[in-house]
C-alpha cells in the first residue's frame, strides 16, 4: 500500500518545508522508493496563474497545463519526476470543486459544510496520487500552524491516517529554533508552542525538523524530545547549508531517512548518494568566475525568477563556474547608458512576464546585447523583446511591437508579435494561454538543433502572444533566422541570429525542465558561450587548476591561483 509522509511548518513562513520535502523525497527515491510529491496551498486562488509575481514568486507549469506553486519546481528539481496538475490544490480549486457538486446534487440535498465535505474534498485530492506504481507520496501543507486558513487541511490529513491506517502515515513538522544573541543561546520555546498549535489540531508530529542557523547540541534534541514526546531519533536538526544541493546530505547524516523508513516499515537498502555527493562536489569546486544579468521587471523578489536562476546554476555547476547573478531592472534600463549597466556582464537572460512596464528596457538589452556580442538569452517575453528589437532596428520597422501592449488610442503599425487568430475574442484571463509541454521541430544545422542534439524537441510554455507569421519572411531575409517551429509550421518557437555567438530566444520556458545534475540544454549553451567570451577577453583571469595524482590542487603552469574555493 502507498505510505503517506505530510509536511507542516510552525513559527515562521520560508523555514524551508519545501526543501525539506524535496529532500526528503531525493533520499527516498535513492532508496529505490518510486516518490511523487503534491502541495497544498491554503489561499483561496483557484491556482497562482493570475497572481502578482511580487506576491507568490513564479507560477510553474507541469507538463499537463497545471499552474502551480513554485515549491513544484523544487520537488522535480530533487526528485527528478514531472509532476502533474494534481500535485498541487489550493483551497480556492477545492472550494470550486464542492460547490460544483453541490449545484449538480450530488450531495442529494444534504447541508454542505466544512466537515465532511471540505475534508473530504482535499483527501479526495491526496488520494489522486497514491497509484500503484507510487510507493511513498509527500504532501506538504502550505502556511504555517496557527493560521485560520490552514484548519482544514490540517483536520483532514489527521482524519486521513484514520482512513488508511496508522501504519501507512507519517507527519513531519518544521520549526524554529533561533539564536537569541544577548543570551548567547539557541532557544527551544517556538518549536514547544508549535508543536502544542499542532497537536491541539489532532496532529502528532512523528518527525520534527529543527531549522536553525548552527548546529544544535544532543543536550537541546534532547529537551525537544522530552517536551514534545517525539523521540529523539526523529528530532532532526537541519542547520543552514551553503547549497540548498546539501540539504539531502544534511538530513541523511542527521538520519531523516533511516527513521521514517523505520516508521513506515519501508525495508530498503542504503541511498544511493554518489550522483547526488558528486553535483555537490561540483558545486564546491566552482572556481571560474562568471557574472549573468536577469534583465526583469520583478528582480525585486528573486523567487519570481526562480527556475531560471536555479537553471543559471546547474548549468554553472557543469561548467566549474562560480556564478554571480546581477538582478537588473528592465525599467532602470530605459533611456540611461545602457552600457554602464550591462558592460561589466559575461551575458544576460531577458525572462518571461505579461504587461508593458519594463519591455522597453528589455528592447534596449537585447540591442546591446547584439550590437556588442554579448551573449543573450530570451524566454517566452524575452524571445518577443529581442523580435521587436530586431524589426525596429535591422528591419527598420519603426513602432514595431507586440498587440499584447497596444491601447485604443495607439496600435502599432508593425504587430510582430501577436495573438493567434483563434485566440481573438476569448475573455477568459486563460483561454488563450498556451500552457504545458509542446513538441517543436528544429532545423537542421542551426544552432538550437545543435544545441539540443536533436531535430525534434519538447519543452514547457506559458503565454499567449506569438510571433507573428507574417513578417517572418522579412526576419529570415535579414538574419533573423526561425530555427524552431510548431509541428504544423505555424508558431516559431526558437529565434537565433545568424553571425552571433548567443542571441538566441524561445517561445517557451526551458527552465522548467532543468536538474541540477542535468543542465536544460539552452542554459548549458548559454553559461558556455558567456563563459568562452570571459575566457578571451580576459585569460588570466581564468588561469586553470588541475589535480595531480595524489589528489592536489595546484596551479596551472599559465597562471597563478584564482581562488582558494578551487
Amino acid at each position: 500500500m502507498t505510505k503517506h509522509i505530510f509536511v507542516t511548518g510552525g513559527v515562521v513562513s520560508s523555514l524551508g518545508k519545501g526543501l525539506t520535502a524535496s529532500s526528503l523525497g531525493r533520499l527516498l527515491k535513492s532508496r529505490g522508493l518510486r516518490v511523487t510529491m503534491q502541495k497544498l496551498d491554503p489561499y483561496l486562488n483557484v491556482d497562482p496563474g493570475t497572481m502578482n509575481p511580487f506576491e507568490h514568486g513564479e507560477v510553474y507549469v507541469t507538463d499537463d497545463g497545471g499552474e502551480a506553486d513554485l515549491d513544484l519546481g523544487h520537488y522535480e528539481r530533487f526528485v527528478d519526476e514531472s509532476l502533474s496538475r494534481a500535485s498541487n490544490a489550493t483551497t480556492g480549486s477545492i472550494y470550486s470543486s464542492v460547490i460544483a457538486a453541490e449545484r449538480r446534487g450530488d450531495y442529494l440535498g444534504k447541508t454542505v459544510q466544512v466537515i465532511p465535505h471540505i475534508t473530504d474534498e482535499i483527501k479526495r485530492r491526496i488520494s489522486l496520487l497514491a497509484e500503484d506504481d507510487v510507493d511513498v507520496v509527500i504532501t506538504e501543507v502550505g502556511g504555517t500552524v496557527g493560521d485560520i486558513e490552514i484548519l482544514p487541511f490540517l483536520e483532514a490529513i489527521r482524519q486521513f491516517r484514520l482512513d488508511v491506517g496508522r501504519q501507512n502515515v507519517c507527519y513531519v513538522h518544521v520549526t524554529l529554533v533561533p539564536f537569541i544573541g544577548p543570551a548567547g543561546e539557541l532557544k527551544t520555546k517556538p518549536t514547544q508552542h508549535s508543536v502544542t498549535e499542532l497537536r491541539s489540531r489532532g496532529v502528532q508530529p512523528d518527525v520534527i525538523v529543527c531549522r536553525s542557523d548552527r548546529r544544535i547540541s544532543d543536550g537541546l534534541r534532547q529537551k525537544i524530545s522530552d517536551l514534545c514526546d517525539v523521540p529523539i531519533e526523529g528530532v532532526i536538526n537541519a542547520p543552514d547549508a551553503s547549497s540548498l544541493y546539501e540539504i539531502p546530505l544534511v538530513m541523511h547524516e542527521a538520519g531523516l531517512d533511516d527513521y521514517t523508513c523505520r516508521l513506515l516499515g519501508l525495508e530498503t537498502p542504503d541511498p544511493d548518494l554518489a550522483d547526488w555527493r558528486e553535483l555537490v562536489g561540483r558545486v564546491e569546486r566552482a572556481w571560474k568566475p562568471l557574472k549573468i544579468g536577469i534583465v526583469g521587471k520583478y528582480v525585486t523578489l528573486a523567487d519570481a525568477y526562480l527556475s531560471v536562476a536555479e537553471s543559471l546554476r546547474h548549468a554553472a555547476f557543469e561548467h566549474e563556474v562560480d556564478l554571480e547573478i546581477e538582478w537588473v531592472m528592465s525599467d532602470h534600463v530605459e533611456g540611461l547608458l545602457v552600457g554602464e549597466m550591462l558592460g561589466g556582464l559575461d551575458g544576460i537572460v531577458l525572462p518571461g512576464g505579461f504587461g508593458e512596464r519594463g519591455v522597453e528596457g528589455k528592447v534596449e538589452a537585447a540591442s546591446y546585447a547584439r550590437e556588442t556580442g554579448l551573449p543573450c538569452l530570451g524566454l517566452c517575453l524575452g524571445m518577443q523583446v529581442m523580435t521587436i528589437e530586431f524589426a525596429r532596428n535591422v528591419l527598420g520597422l519603426s513602432g514595431a511591437n507586440s498587440s499584447e501592449f497596444d491601447t485604443q488610442d495607439a496600435a502599432t503599425p508593425y504587430p510582430v508579435i501577436d495573438l493567434m487568430e483563434t485566440q481573438r475574442g476569448v475573455t477568459d484571463m486563460g483561454g488563450t494561454m498556451r500552457l504545458g509541454a509542446y513538441v517543436a521541430v528544429l532545423d537542421e544545422g542551426s544552432q538550437i538543433a545543435d544545441i539540443y542534439g536533436d531535430l525534434v524537441v519538447q519543452e514547457r510554455h506559458r503565454h499567449r502572444y506569438e510571433f507573428n507569421p507574417k513578417f517572418r519572411s522579412k526576419f529570415e531575409e535579414a538574419g533573423l533566422r526561425c530555427s524552431g517551429t510548431s509541428p504544423d509550421g505555424l508558431l516559431v518557437e526558437f529565434v537565433e541570429l545568424e553571425g552571433h555567438p548567443f542571441w538566441i530566444g524561445t517561445q517557451a520556458h526551458p527552465e522548467l525542465k532543468s536538474r541540477p545534475n542535468r543542465p536544460a540544454p539552452l542554459f548549458d549553451a548559454f553559461i558556455a558561450a558567456a563563459l568562452e567570451r570571459a575566457e578571451a577577453a580576459d585569460p588570466d583571469r581564468y588561469a586553470s587548476f588541475h589535480l595531480t595524482q595524489d589528489d592536489v590542487l595546484e596551479p596551472a603552469e599559465s597562471g597563478a591561483r584564482p581562488s582558494d574555493r578551487s
